[in-house]
């Protein structure tokens, strides 16, 4: 599922593409019919990301929530003012690389929809398709209002007005609950934008069992997870791909597939830390790849 970083890709991504036009909206596949039809010739007038889940805005106070889940992706083209990823979503290879596109020089306008397009947004100079979301929703304020006050802090909100205190609320969510740490940071409710990877990868540069209740969490280790966090989903934003090693761990100026993590997908391979065997376990129904070495 992509994570957090990658929502925020897209949500700069239609904002350097679409923002301020007015867009002809369609459901090629026929299951967003009625809500394409809301939609359809308004402006685009916002394009925003909390966590895994995006908002577009409308004029109007309408709005196009979209949650990826496990297999969706938008894709993009159009002219040569065009530029970008071609492509942002699932399904991902390691680390959920994206195809940059620089445009098309003789434009034509958008290809033959392919596949099931539940949406296709479609601009003087550009498109975007939309297949194999988990939630594709029109809306209105007050629904967005709603949705987003279920998710938890973003880490991805840092520096923004009003969200100077999330970190606190984060801690104070993450350490109120008995529940295992590995399992509340996948809890969009406690901490939006963090999936599978960053959440093994977190655990393990912070030395935390990933079995550990919450309320075991020191007000240090909570802020340093959350410090984490922001520093390495930014660094996704910035670099298009999710890269938990440091520089002079790698044989090239960026990580290989298999370098690109200490202990995501490593199972049987040596801690770089410790030596012990990277271990994997399933939490609630997910992958958990940890060291049981050096997170204690």
């Amino acid at each position: 599922m992509p994570e957090g970083h990658s929502v925020r890709r897209l949500a700069i991504q239609f904002h350097d593409v679409f923002a301020g036009q007015r867009l002809a909206v369609s459901s090629p596949q026929g299951r967003f019919a009625a809500g394409a039809a809301l939609l359809d010739g308004h402006r685009l007038l916002s394009s925003e990301a909390h966590g895994k889940q995006l908002f577009l805005g409308f004029e109007g106070d309408l709005w196009l929530h979209v949650h990826l889940g496990l297999y969706g992706a938008w894709e993009f083209g159009g002219d040569e003012t065009f530029t970008g990823a071609s492509s942002i979503g699932a399904p991902r290879r390691i680390g959920e690389r994206e195809v940059a596109d620089s445009g098309e020089d003789v434009y034509t306008g958008p290809p033959a929809p392919v596949g099931a397009v539940r949406v296709r947004l479609v601009s003087e100079h550009g498109w975007a398709d939309l297949r194999g979301a988990s939630r594709c929703d029109a809306a209105t304020g007050p629904d967005v209002a709603a949705a987003r006050a279920k998710l938890g802090p973003d880490p991805l909100h840092r520096g923004l007005p009003g969200h100077e205190r999330d970190g606190d609320e984060f801690a104070r969510r993450l350490r109120s609950r008995r529940t295992s740490v590995g399992q509340l940071l996948m809890d969009q409710g406690v901490v939006a934008g963090i999936g599978n990877i960053y959440r093994a990868e977190l655990l393990f540069r912070a030395g935390i069992d990933p079995a550990r209740p919450g309320t075991s969490l020191s007000a240090d280790e909570a802020a340093g997870l959350w410090a984490d966090a922001e520093r390495l989903l930014a660094d996704g934003v910035r670099d298009g791909r999710i890269i938990t090693t440091e520089p002079g761990t790698w044989t090239g100026s960026l990580p290989e597939e298999h370098e690109a993590f200490s202990v995501y997908q490593h199972q049987g391979s040596p801690c770089p830390r410790c030596g012990t065997d990277i271990a994997l376990r399933e939490l609630a129904g997910r992958k958990l790849y940890w060291c049981p070495g050096c997170q204690h």
